[in-house]
């Protein structure tokens, strides 16, 4: 039997696989893509490539990161954050302090994947408004 702790490990079933994150079902040589396709969905999350580009600057509290992203909810910032911890791109320090402290830092391996996050970002900036128009020019002549 299983334990909860390890419940979110792939597993066999029936002699098809599910991935970790989702359970999607893939056959045992395709796990590799699945990897793949998890640890992209989790760095380029809605809101995780916000706050990798935040910590990546230094360590940065919950409440700047609160004001920085905007629309994050304090839910899904604390869950986000815990998710990005738990697969090593961020660390948690808390300080003994009333109330504690808390900060966030990118870890090396968050501060390798700084430089292509900062691209995807700017070239995202750069053509939103090339693509809200395409995608109006879209909608307008497939209405109906």
């Amino acid at each position: 039997m299983m334990s909860h702790r390890n419940s979110d490990v792939s597993s066999e079933v029936e002699g098809e696989f599910t991935c970790a994150d989702g359970g999607v079902p893939f056959t045992p040589g395709q796990d590799r893509a699945c990897t793949v396709r998890e640890v992209l969905d989790r760095v380029g999350g809605k809101w995780s490539i916000g706050i990798l580009v935040a910590a990546s600057n230094g360590p940065v509290r919950f409440t700047e990161l609160e004001r920085h992203i905007e629309g994050i909810s304090r839910r899904m910032l604390t869950l986000t954050l815990r998710n990005l911890e738990r697969d090593g791109l961020l660390h948690r320090t808390v300080y003994p302090t009333v109330p504690p402290k808390v900060e966030y830092t990118a870890t090396p391996m968050a501060l390798e994947l700084y430089e292509s996050l900062v691209a995807l970002t700017s070239w995202a900036e750069r053509h939103r408004r090339t693509i809200a128009e395409a995608r109006t020019r879209y909608d307008a002549q497939h209405a109906g």
